[in-house]
């Protein structure tokens, strides 16, 4: 899996909207935080989802653009996106290429992974968050990493 210090894979897919997204972008003008999660409407992403909806306003308000990432179409992303009031894009990854591109791996290769990058305006990663059995360490991982960030 990338770590800290590692530049972030470029990518480039399409949200439930059917808008494209390229994190090449944001270089410069945002931090971007990616979490992927292995599929819409099941418990822990929907926490993982919730949680970061929840918070997005901090996410903003220091910078960053939050971004959900599964191998699911479009439009269970548009199903899921309205079914929570998700504010975020949700980007479609068919075959899960960015996902191995970022080293995302699941428990025992049976699960697909549970990962969360939080990378600068310059496009490196600042901070990893691996963590299976927690949505809200994800968000609280990402949200001390750009509050770190900021203090710099």
């Amino acid at each position: 899996m990338l770590k800290a210090g590692d530049p972030a894979p470029e990518l480039a897919l399409v949200d439930q909207r059917g808008r494209a997204f390229r994190l090449a972008e944001l270089h410069g003008l945002k931090s971007a935080v990616l979490f992927f999660y292995p599929k819409d409407n099941t418990l822990m992403c929907t926490r993982e989802a919730c949680a970061f909806r929840d918070r997005y306003e901090e996410f903003v308000s220091l910078g960053a653009v939050v971004v959900g990432i599964s191998d699911d179409s479009t439009a269970s992303h548009e199903r899921f996106a309205a079914r929570w009031d998700l504010p975020y894009p949700l980007l479609s990854d068919p075959g899960g290429i960015t996902r191995k591109r970022y080293g995302v791996t699941g428990l025992l290769g049976l699960l697909k992974g549970r990962s969360t990058f939080v990378i600068d305006r310059t496009g490196i990663i600042r901070h990893v968050v691996s963590d299976h059995f927690s949505a809200q360490a994800h968000v609280d991982g990402a949200l001390q990493a750009l509050n770190a960030q900021r203090s710099v």
